[in-house]
C-alpha cells in the first residue's frame, strides 16, 4: 500500500511539473476574445460551448484528440470532456458573481498515467486565467436555471459523441444534461433544434467574423506554419526521383513538419501522382507515380493549432513534358491574376472569378473545350478559402479584410477518357499559396516554394540530404 501511495505522489508531482510550450497563445489573448464575443451576445443570453468529442480509431484506440477550434479560441483549453458557459450579464454561481465558467476534467493519477496531464480546476484558474471553474462531475449541480435566459446560444451538437459508461462526467453526459434541461424548460418532447429559444447559428456566425481577422499573436503562429510547409515542399523537390512512392513523398513532407516542431498535419496529406491528382481529396497515397508523371502535393503543417495549406505540382523525373508545361503555365497565369485581385474591400469571390475566366479562355485556345461553361469540368472547385485554426477556416466570406489569410489555388484536372485530345489525359495541376491580406496589397507567404517551371526544374537538379538515407530492402529483414 505504501509503495502504491508513494508512486501516486511521485506521479502527481511529476505531471504538475510539466509546462505547456511557450508558443501557445496567452491567457490574455483568449480572455480578450471572450470579452469581445460576450459584448456581442443578445441581452439576457447564455452561451453553452462544448469541447469536441474523442473519436475512435479502432477497437480500444482513439484518434489523437483535436480540440473544437471555437472552444480553443475562447479558452486555450485543449482537453476533452469540457464545457464553457458565457453569460451576457454576470450571474451568481456558488456565491460568486461571474460572467463565465469552465467545467473541466477531474485530475486523476491513474487517468493521467495513461492519457497525460490534465489541468484540473486549479490549472484552469492558473493557466487559463478563468477564475470560476468546476469539475465536469458538478455540471448538473452548478448549471444555472435555464428558464432565466431569453436565449441559449449553442453550436450544433456533434452526432458522434461516444458514451463512456465509466465516466459520469464525459462529454456525452454534459450534453445530455443540457438537452434534459432544455426539454424540461419546454415541457415538450421536440427535437433540440426546434426550440425557438435555442440559437444554433449565432456562435458560428459571430466567431467566424472574429476569427477571420488575425491578431498579431495568431499571425506569428500561422506564418510559422506556412514557413514550415514551404520547407517541406522545397525538400521534396530536391529529394524527388522516379520510383519514389506517394507515401514516401508524404513522409518527407511530414518529417520536415516534425523537425520544425509542428505537432500535426492540418489535414490528411494529398499526394497524387499522375491521374490520382485528378481526385481532389485523394488521400490513399499508395501508388508509385510513373517516371513521366506529375505529382500533385497538397500538404500543410499545423503549428500550435494554426494550419497552412500549400500545393505544388512537380514532375517525377525533374522535367515537365511539353503538354504538362502548357497546362502548368496556364494554371500559374490564372493564379497570378487571381492573387492580384486580393485587396482589402474586394469581393471574396473576385479572385475565383478571375482565375475561372483565365482558365476558360486558355482551355478554349488549346481546343480542350469549345465553350467557357465547359471549363468547370476541368476546374471544378473554388479558388480560395480562409486559413487559421481550421484549414478551411470560418469567416464571413464578405469583402476582404486586412490581416485575413486566404488561399489562392486554381487547378486544371484532365482525367483519363476526358472529351479532349488524349495527349492531355492524366494531367492534374494545382498551385496553391497562402496569402496575407494587407493594406498595401496581397503578400504571398509561401512564394519561397518555387512556382515557375524553370525554378522547379532547377531546384530538382540539386542533391538532397536524404539521398544517402538508404534502408535495407524490406524482404531482407523478414526472418
Amino acid at each position: 500500500m505504501y509503495r502504491i501511495l508513494l508512486f501516486c505522489l511521485l506521479f502527481i508531482s511529476s505531471i504538475y511539473g510539466q509546462t505547456y510550450p511557450s508558443s501557445f497563445l496567452s491567457p490574455e489573448f483568449h480572455q480578450n476574445k471572450r470579452d469581445l464575443f460576450r459584448a456581442s451576445m443578445p441581452q439576457n443570453s447564455i452561451v453553452v460551448l462544448f469541447s469536441y468529442p474523442i473519436r475512435k480509431r479502432s477497437n480500444t484506440i482513439n484518434h489523437h484528440y483535436h480540440q473544437n477550434p471555437n472552444f480553443y479560441y475562447l479558452t486555450g483549453s485543449e482537453e476533452p470532456h469540457s464545457a464553457l458557459l458565457l453569460f451576457s450579464s454576470p450571474i451568481e454561481i456558488d456565491g460568486v458573481m461571474t460572467n463565465e465558467v469552465l467545467f473541466t476534467q477531474t485530475r486523476s493519477a491513474y487517468g493521467e498515467q495513461w492519457d497525460g496531464l490534465r489541468m484540473g480546476v486549479e490549472g484552469v484558474k492558473n493557466d487559463l486565467g478563468i477564475e470560476v471553474a468546476f469539475e465536469g462531475k458538478d455540471f448538473e449541480k452548478k448549471l444555472p436555471n435555464l428558464e432565466q435566459f431569453d436565449k441559449i446560444l449553442m453550436e450544433p451538437i456533434p452526432m458522434d459523441v461516444m458514451d463512456d459508461s465509466k465516466n459520469a462526467a464525459d462529454l456525452y453526459s454534459l450534453i445530455k444534461t443540457i438537452e434534459n434541461r432544455i426539454h424540461k424548460v419546454s415541457s415538450t418532447d421536440k427535437e433540440l433544434d426546434q426550440y425557438t429559444f435555442v440559437d444554433f447559428e449565432f456562435v458560428q456566425a459571430y466567431l467566424g467574423k472574429m476569427r477571420e481577422v488575425k491578431s498579431d499573436e495568431e499571425m506569428i503562429l500561422l506564418k510559422k506554419a506556412i514557413a514550415i510547409s514551404v520547407m517541406g515542399q522545397i525538400e521534396v523537390m530536391k529529394a524527388m526521383h522516379p520510383g519514389m512512392s506517394e507515401r514516401e513523398i508524404q513522409g518527407i513532407h511530414e518529417f520536415v513538419f516534425k523537425k520544425y516542431g509542428a505537432e500535426f498535419e492540418g489535414y490528411p496529406s494529398i499526394i497524387g501522382g499522375g491521374s490520382n491528382g485528378c481526385v481532389l481529396h485523394y488521400v490513399s497515397n499508395h501508388d508509385i507515380p510513373g517516371k513521366g508523371d506529375l505529382v500533385l502535393m497538397d500538404v500543410g503543417a499545423e503549428y500550435f493549432n494554426y494550419t497552412a495549406d500549400i500545393t505544388r505540382t512537380i514532375p517525377v523525373n525533374g522535367r515537365f513534358s511539353e503538354e504538362q508545361k502548357i497546362i502548368y503555365e496556364l494554371v500559374l497565369k490564372a493564379q497570378n491574376a487571381a492573387i492580384s485581385k486580393v485587396e482589402v474591400g474586394a469581393s471574396f469571390w473576385l479572385p475565383h472569378q478571375t482565375a475561372q475566366s483565365v482558365i476558360a479562355e486558355g482551355l478554349m485556345e488549346l481546343g480542350i473545350i469549345t465553350n467557357p461553361s465547359e471549363a468547370s469540368y476541368y476546374f471544378p472547385h473554388g479558388s480560395s478559402h480562409y486559413i487559421g485554426l481550421d484549414v478551411h477556416d470560418i469567416g464571413s466570406y464578405g469583402p476582404f479584410k486586412e490581416n485575413s489569410f486566404i488561399t489562392v489555388e486554381p487547378g486544371i484536372y484532365i482525367p483519363e477518357n476526358s472529351p479532349c485530345d488524349q495527349k492531355w489525359w492524366g494531367i492534374a495541376i494545382r498551385i496553391e499559396d497562402d496569402i496575407w491580406i494587407t493594406a498595401d496589397g496581397p503578400v504571398n507567404l509561401s512564394e519561397d516554394a518555387p512556382r515557375k517551371v524553370e525554378e522547379i526544374e532547377l531546384l530538382m537538379e540539386e542533391g538532397s540530404t536524404l539521398d544517402s538515407f538508404i534502408l535495407p530492402e524490406l524482404d531482407s529483414l523478414i526472418k
